[in-house]
Formats: C-alpha cells, structure tokens, sequence
C-alpha cells in the first residue's frame, strides 16, 4: 500500500455475465458495506452487453460500474467497437485499457492504448492503462525494460487524476501462477519511479494496481506490499463470495 492513496479493487467479467449473473453484482453492491467504502474504492468492468444493466442494478451503490475496452475516435465506421461518449451515456465511470488480452487477441499496440487513454481520460473516465511482461520476457530477464516501454507508449504525456495503472504479469492471468512477493515489490517500485520521472509529484498519487490470480487466500499478503494500491481481479470478480472476500483484505 502507499500512504494516503485510497486503494481501488477492480473487477473485470472479461466476455463472461447474462442478465441472470446480475444476481452477483447485486450481492456486490450488497456485501460492499460501509466499512469497506471507507477503506477502499470498488469497481466492476462489465461486457459491453451489461454496462447499462449494471448501472441501473447499482445506482444507489458506492459501487461503479466500468468498460473493458473503448474506441479512440468519439463515432464512425468502426463495428462492433464502442466509444468513451457510449460509454459514458450508459452511466459507466470507468474503462479498461491495454489490457494483455486485448493486445494479444487484437493486435493493439502501445500507439493505439495511447490513443484510447487519451480519448478515456478526456471523456472524464478513469481510465486504468494495463501493462505487464510475458513468460518469455521474464525469463529472459526483460521484465522491467518491457514495463517502460509500454509506460512510455501508452500513457498520456500530461497528468490526470483519472490515470490508475494495472501492473499484470501476462504469465500470471489466469494461471493460478502468483511472482514471489520480491518480484511484485520490484515491478510496482519500478513503476512508481517511472511515474515520477513522468508526472513529478503527481506520480507519487497515482494507483497501482497488482493483477494476476488475485484471490482472497493471497490478497492480504498481495495487498500489503508497497507501492500495491490495489487489485485488478479476473476469474475471482464473478462471485460475491470471492470478490469480497478479497477486499476483506483491507479490514
């Protein structure tokens, strides 16, 4: 943890979640007591399909509902693709960018993450730029050199308040397959120094998320390690039980 950052836990149903799986996201919103909302923020990124559901499911909630992906441009030819003013228009807050699968899957470059924070950010939504190294690029001791290239492609040049970054091994998502704590406190170091190297003082405000098989039998020791403020939570985020269970870290 960093002092006086307030730590946000973030979820992210990836392409999982019907209407029914609201049932969830209300036990969530449920489960996110006061006592929590003063330790912690709490956000869930939906599939496109739910946004507006979710929003309307959790408006009296302190709990805020974010995207997954975005386009850069506001409208236009683009199918299949969604635009920050979409989502902002559905009530959303917040949206994902960069993330591994999507620069995987899809091909997207640090340009194009760029591109889409600089267009989240302007929309007004806080917009948590994901990085991360593969299993290869560790291996071959690569990991910190990969962290800045991808911090200098795909932030912003100019600070924002908005900016959160998720630091997820590529290795780690999904597999059950946890860095030692060493390494973890190296990475988020590393990233710290970058941010303020870019943005000054500011960089010392800016949270810094751990992903990769968080779950509630980690999330303690995971949590606790400096310059973790917080956690961006894949599998893990899709039931009540384990999602709070992970931001009961925090009590």
């Amino acid at each position: 943890m960093t002092p006086d950052i307030k730590p946000l836990v973030a979820g992210n149903w990836k392409m999982n979640g019907v209407q029914s799986c609201l049932a969830e996201l209300n036990a969530m919103s449920t489960g996110f007591t006061k006592e929590l909302q003063s330790k912690i923020d709490l956000l869930i990124c939906l599939p496109a399909t739910l946004i507006s559901l979710g929003t309307a499911e959790t408006k009296q909630s302190a709990l805020k509902i974010g995207a997954q992906d975005c386009h850069f441009n506001v409208n236009g030819a683009h199918t299949g693709d969604i635009s920050t003013q979409m989502i902002t228009d559905i009530g959303a807050t917040s949206v994902l960018v960069g993330h591994s699968e999507r620069r995987t899957d899809h091909g997207e470059s640090d340009a194009i993450v760029l591109a889409k924070a600089n267009a989240a950010i302007a929309s007004g939504l806080m917009t948590v730029v994901c990085i991360g190294e593969t299993e290869v690029e560790r291996k071959s001791g690569d990991t910190l050199k990969v962290l800045e290239t991808q911090l200098a492609g795909s932030l912003p040049d100019e600070y924002s308040s908005n900016i959160v970054i998720a630091y997820e091994p590529v290795w780690a998502i999904g597999t059950g397959l946890i860095p030692k704590v060493s390494d973890v406190e190296e990475a988020h170091g590393f990233i710290r120094s970058e941010m303020i190297k870019r943005y000054g003082e500011n960089g010392k405000t800016i949270r810094l998320l751990y992903g990769g098989s968080v779950k509630p039998a980690n999330a303690k020791e995971l949590m606790s390690i400096e310059n973790v403020d917080g956690a961006l939570v894949g599998g893990a985020s899709l039931k009540a039980a384990d999602f709070l269970g992970i931001c009961e870290a925090y009590l």
